[in-house]
């Protein structure tokens, strides 16, 4: 397959070209003979690495905790049309034995493969969360922080976790992180009473990313600047939901100023009614209303998005001064190295898995192509 007359969006420049693909891989860049049999006209489109989503618990009607290889693949299939080419499916705060069921499930998905996006392992979101940090978590199911714990959960699919989302101040936490780094796991502060001093602590023990920055931690003080102050103030990585709903554009402004964009992941944090009507739907079993973009508990609580990665790029686009590869980048260069598979997604490289998007001016995707496979 052939791709021609296109943008290249490279991690740090864009650049007219064309791209050859064979054996689910991206084989030539600029090929010299551009006959081949099947060729795709990019008629000056966007070239672009297929965006990973590394916290997404549904779309599609369907739920990461619904724990099956069917929810799973509507959620893949679903979240492709919006150029998704790969994600974490992401658990929430629930019992024990569903959080299992939902990983084994995952981990099935993941080397079974689906008829969408590539799943690259586990999200565990909770259960070791601050009770007074909730969000839209079960506070019924909140644990305290254990290897005992995690370990009654992940079983022996302990190799497709990839992150792990948690509060370091609570009891027990500096232990859990201390295992969970040894194992090459991703542990995010997250849901989250943090101070700065306690933050840097968890830092020092391995917490190396935030979820969700701005929500469900407390907000920046100029006398305790807090978890934020303390993401900002280090070396870690960290996530926000450019929705314009979950962070204002300015404060959104702010965070990639003093991170730098090299440092920050764009992510949906999307529920099971992205891309579905307006409705009442459920987030780890309890109930949310969506209206108007926006996702809430009946208390009023923002209960995930309905976000999709295409609709996030193009509001940092139009809210920021950023060059457009630079943004493409927090959704798919920094997803692929906190995933620990930037050696083959996440760019436009020779030998890199055929996992490509293509799209307009306005970021509308055109063309979705995961393993090879034009997709949509």
């Amino acid at each position: 397959m052939l791709i021609k007359n296109c943008r290249i969006i490279y991690s740090d420049r864009i650049e007219r070209g064309s791209v050859l693909i064979e054996n689910n891989k991206i084989k030539t860049i600029n090929p010299k003979d551009l006959d081949d049999k099947e060729v795709i006209d990019g008629e000056g489109l966007y070239l672009a690495p297929g965006f990973i989503d590394v916290h997404i618990h549904g779309a599609g009607g369907r739920d990461t905790m619904d724990g099956s290889y069917d929810s799973l693949n509507i959620i893949a299939k679903t979240i492709a049309q919006f150029g998704t080419t790969s994600f974490l499916p992401t658990t929430m705060t629930c019992a024990k034995e569903d959080i299992r069921k939902s990983v084994e499930a995952i981990k099935d998905a993941k080397y079974k493969g689906t008829e969408g996006a590539n799943v690259l392992g586990v999200h565990l979101e909770g259960p070791f969360i601050n009770p007074s940090a909730i969000g839209a978590q079960n506070p019924q199911f909140i644990q305290k922080p254990s290897i005992e714990s995690f370990l009654e959960m992940v079983g022996e699919n302990i190799d497709a976790v990839v992150s792990v989302t948690m509060a370091p101040e609570i009891e027990g936490a500096s232990e859990l992180i201390a295992y969970l780094k040894e194992k090459g796991i991703v542990v995010s502060i997250g849901h989250t009473k943090a101070t700065y001093k306690e933050t840097m602590e968890s830092i020092e023990c391995g917490v190396c990313h935030s979820t969700h920055l701005y929500n469900a931690m407390p907000g920046l003080h100029h006398r305790e600047p807090g978890v934020v102050g303390a993401i900002f103030d280090s070396h870690i990585t960290t996530e926000t939901i450019s929705d314009g709903i979950h962070i204002s554009y300015p404060s959104l402004r702010v965070a990639y100023k003093q991170k730098g964009l090299d440092k920050v992941l764009l992510v949906t944090d999307a529920m099971m009614a992205c891309s579905m009507a307006d409705g009442t739907y459920s987030l780890g079993g309890q109930e949310v209303i969506v209206e108007k973009g926006a996702a809430r508990l009946k208390s009023g609580s923002l209960a995930g998005s309905v976000l999709t990665l295409d609709k996030a790029v193009r509001n940092v686009h139009n809210n920021t001064n950023y060059p457009l590869h630079e943004i493409v980048n927090m959704a798919t260069l920094n997803p692929a190295k906190l995933c620990n598979v930037d050696h083959r997604k996440g760019s436009i490289k020779e030998g890199f898995d055929a996992d490509i998007i293509l799209f307009d001016e306005e970021i509308n995707i055109k063309k979705v192509i995961i393993n090879g496979k034009v997709i949509y």
